[in-house]
């Protein structure tokens, strides 16, 4: 249980004090209202997403399997905030709208079967990501000096990776338009691993610590740092980085970090359904677009996509990640996300661990053994950041948990430098928050 006063740990500022049973009650609300408005946005997504499903026959058996997966939900009431609760609020929101979509959906495979598995891999997976929190001991621990030097490095490779990978992909497009050249880019391995973990690990991380260390103006060269990579990437998340930062940045100032997690699902999704529902213009579409359906129900639809597909195709067994695909081949030659356009034209689809770790690696019976392998391993950075403060994990990972809801996990820690970050947060000396 979380103290009821807890201190920023970066501005040297505490949050307000509340009484813990006040604020459980708040978060058990928030959740609730949460599962609510996730469900009622999934039911509007219908009416502009042929792939979302909803026949209202089918209603009461979808709030029954809601009803019961959220009980899970008082995990994140009683449990403190970590990097793995962050990431696992994530993955519950995506689980839930899978387990939704399972009373609806269209496509012929075992629902019972697969909303069984999703809803035993999402338990297994949070038990240890949210539950260890233990820290490991620090052997390696820098100096200010030299702490300050590996900021200041992590900087000046951030320039260096825009103006190398600019060679190879620049192109300046509206966000309505950028689909019409994602498929253009064609970054080797060195700049597109380089832009990958820069994005979501180290232009965070180096904005937080600058922040903890009242260094403003090196924090604000991070957030600037990042529009950089708008046209090299074509990305929505790139694009929106720099505000989605900045607004944790603010918020966590009074807010507990455990109800800003909750919050920074619940306000984009509800706001998306309030402007559909009492404004539907163009411009309220746009929105609706990019919140309700690309960022929360297309995660969750692609749970339903590779449960058909694998109902019916060879699993991979692991044969998406290179060094396994090496040693052993694959039965597929494209990547997974090409074999589901070409199955179902539906865009590339992209999809989290528990469709590509799991089940189209080793089927819905033993996914939920991955699931929890994967939880173990995101419990590795709640150890490596534990006895930093909230405010400073909750930043500096900002990036990460929504990365996961597209990415499988192996992609995610080292292509898109999860992995790293956990190394750069063991290694943070604690001192500077005293300091601070």
């Amino acid at each position: 249980m979380q103290s009821s006063t807890q201190s920023s740990g970066v501005t040297g500022t505490s949050q307000p004090a509340h009484s813990p049973a006040i604020l459980h009650a708040a978060l058990l609300v928030l959740i609730l209202l949460h599962i609510g408005v996730c469900c009622l946005s999934l039911i509007k997504v219908a009416d502009h997403q042929s792939y979302i499903p909803y026949d209202r026959q089918h209603l009461f058996a979808a709030v029954a399997m809601v009803a019961a997966f959220s009980v899970l939900s008082l995990l994140f009431v009683f449990s403190r905030f970590s990097f793995g609760y962050f990431v696992g609020f994530y993955l519950y929101t995506m689980v839930l709208g899978f387990l939704w979509l399972t009373r609806f959906t269209q496509l012929h495979y075992d629902t019972n079967l697969a909303a069984a598995s999703a809803a035993a891999s999402a338990i297994l997976f949070l038990l240890p990501a949210v539950l260890i929190q233990r820290p490991f001991r620090q052997v390696l621990v820098p100096s200010r000096q030299n702490f300050e030097r590996l900021l200041a490095a992590i900087l000046a490779l951030t320039v260096a990776t825009i103006l190398y990978a600019s060679i190879y992909s620049f192109r300046l497009s509206s966000l309505a338009h950028i689909y019409e050249h994602r498929d253009e880019i064609q970054l080797p391995l060195v700049p597109r691993y380089l832009v990958g973990i820069v994005t979501n690990a180290l232009l965070p991380f180096a904005f937080a610590t600058y922040l903890a260390l009242r260094s403003y103006w090196k924090a604000a060269v991070a957030l600037l740092l990042f529009p950089f990579f708008y046209p090299i990437l074509l990305s929505k998340l790139t694009f929106f980085a720099p505000a989605w930062i900045l607004a944790l940045a603010v918020v966590s100032r009074w807010l507990e970090a455990r109800m800003i997690v909750i919050s920074s699902l619940l306000a984009p999704i509800a706001l998306g359904v309030a402007v559909m529902v009492f404004r539907a213009d163009d411009h309220s579409l746009f929105y609706f677009n990019l919140v309700n359906i690309r960022m929360i129900a297309t995660p969750s639809s692609a749970l339903d996509f590779y449960n058909d597909f694998f109902a019916h195709h060879a699993h991979t067994l692991f044969c998406q990640v290179s060094a396994i695909q090496l040693l052993t081949g694959c039965p597929y030659r494209e990547p997974l996300a090409i074999a589901m356009q070409n199955t179902y034209h539906i865009g590339n689809l992209n999809a989290s661990l528990f469709a590509t770790e799991g089940v189209a690696s080793v089927g819905p019976y033993l996914t939920p053994l991955v699931a929890l392998a994967c939880g173990l391993i995101i419990a590795i950075g709640n150890c490596a950041s534990a006895n930093l403060p909230a405010r400073f994990v909750l930043m500096s990972g900002s990036i990460i948990p929504q990365v996961l809801l597209n990415v499988p996990l192996t992609t995610t820690l080292v292509s898109h430098g999860a992995a790293l970050l956990f190394l750069l947060w063991y290694i943070t000396p604690r001192t500077i928050f005293e300091q601070a």
